[in-house]
């Protein structure tokens, strides 16, 4: 490998990497416009080990509303990721990732945090913008903590979102 195709696939790691962290500063900043840059036009969604159902794919608009449906329910939320693993073939690429995702809700009496444990693997092409994510799917492979704060989050969310019209 030259010296010029080293530096290009290090500069290319750090860019997908930075997407990846991007995904999580934008989710928990609520920077909706910032997490919508993260993805191409249309993205393959699969949180089915955590949601159920089935995968999905959807106009980026649609899946960023589908957060805005949640997260902004919860106090505060903070997604970790970390250990990624990148695997680049030209202008394609895939990042694994370990996430831990911490989301609090402080008006209850019952416990307040759910915490996720898991890894991401996003799938990602290089566009005119830079590398994007095209695909993202969530494994949950451990939880703690009160997972009936999901529902109240949403209810919270639903309400946040019907105030913004």
């Amino acid at each position: 490998m030259t010296e010029t195709e080293e530096l290009r696939r290090v500069a290319d790691r750090l860019a997908i990497s930075d997407v990846v962290v991007q995904y999580a500063t934008g989710a928990d900043r609520r920077d909706w416009a910032l997490y919508r840059d993260c993805f191409t036009d249309t993205v393959d969604i699969d949180f089915t080990s955590f949601s159920g159902g089935e995968p999905e794919r959807l106009a980026v608009d649609e899946w960023v509303l589908q957060v805005r449906g949640l997260l902004p329910g919860f106090d505060v939320t903070q997604h970790n990721s970390s250990n990624h693993v990148h695997t680049i073939a030209g202008d394609t690429a895939s990042c694994v990732s370990y996430m831990v995702a911490e989301h609090i809700y402080l008006d209850t009496s019952a416990e307040n945090f759910v915490t996720l444990g898991g890894y991401y693997t996003n799938s990602l092409v290089r566009t005119s913008r830079g590398w994007r994510i095209s695909k993202c799917r969530l494994d949950v492979t451990w939880q703690r903590g009160n997972p009936e704060l999901f529902a109240l989050a949403a209810q919270r969310a639903a309400l946040l979102l019907a105030g913004e019209d």
